[in-house]
This record gives structure tokens, C-alpha cells and sequence, in this order.
């Protein structure tokens, strides 16, 4: 594989991490779950026990493993055919993964946003004011 396919890859292979590390840490989906593992990695009886579950409550933790799965489900690797291809790949999908979900939160954020301000400006408007 070229590099520039390579490159291709790395930025295409980065959105699925991306996704499945963002709903299982912020999404309504998975909020029980990680309620109980927000729980378990304050209350746990060992350290072991407490920084398992908090793997699945922070989004950078959790995309390594996610981008474990997906170098074993794909094979990708980049710059070099051998272990190093997979080691340089998985710290190089994680970076670009955790950028992609921090223009996500601030676009979320943004568009949170301009609900609120619309919503004040409909209560002004059924309250007769300008």
C-alpha cells in the first residue's frame, strides 16, 4: 500500500473509532452502563478495579482500545509492513480519532448554543417584547 493510500486510510479508518469511543462515553445509549462504571472507578475496592471501568468513561482512554480492534479487524498499518506499522498506526488513529471527536463536542456545543438563544429569543417573542 502507498503511502498516500496509507494516509487515506489513517483518516477514513479514524471516523468509525471516533464514533463507537464517542457513544459508548457520552451517548444516552450507553448511560447506564456508564453510570455503573463511573461508580465502579470511584468505588472500587482496588486500583486495577477502579481504572478498568474508568477505560469506559473517558473517550481518549477508551478510542486505544477501540483502535486496538480495528487494527486487528483490518490489518492496517503505516510506514512500515511489520510490528512498527501497527504501533505507529494505533497512536496515529487514536490522535487523529480524539480530533475528530473534539470538533464533534465543540460543533455540539455550538449548536446547543443557538437552541438556547433561540429559545430565549421565542420566549420574548410570546412575551410581546423585542
Amino acid at each position: 500500500m502507498g503511502l498516500g493510500e496509507q494516509i487515506t486510510w489513517l483518516f477514513l479508518l479514524a471516523i468509525p473509532i471516533a464514533c463507537v469511543a464517542w457513544t459508548v462515553t457520552h451517548e444516552e445509549v450507553f448511560r447506564e452502563p456508564r453510570e455503573f462504571c463511573v461508580d465502579q472507578s470511584k468505588n472500587g475496592r482496588s486500583l486495577l478495579q477502579r481504572k478498568f471501568f474508568y477505560l469506559f468513561t473517558c473517550e481518549y482512554c477508551f478510542s486505544h482500545y477501540v483502535t486496538i480492534f480495528f487494527l486487528i479487524l483490518t490489518g492496517y498499518q503505516l510506514l512500515f509492513d511489520d510490528w512498527r506499522g501497527y504501533l505507529i498506526a494505533g497512536f496515529s488513529l487514536v490522535w487523529i480519532a480524539n480530533i475528530y471527536m473534539s470538533l464533534y463536542a465543540l460543533i455540539r456545543i455550538d449548536l446547543k448554543k443557538e437552541r438556547l438563544i433561540a429559545k430565549q429569543e421565542e420566549k420574548k417573542i410570546e412575551e410581546g417584547g423585542e
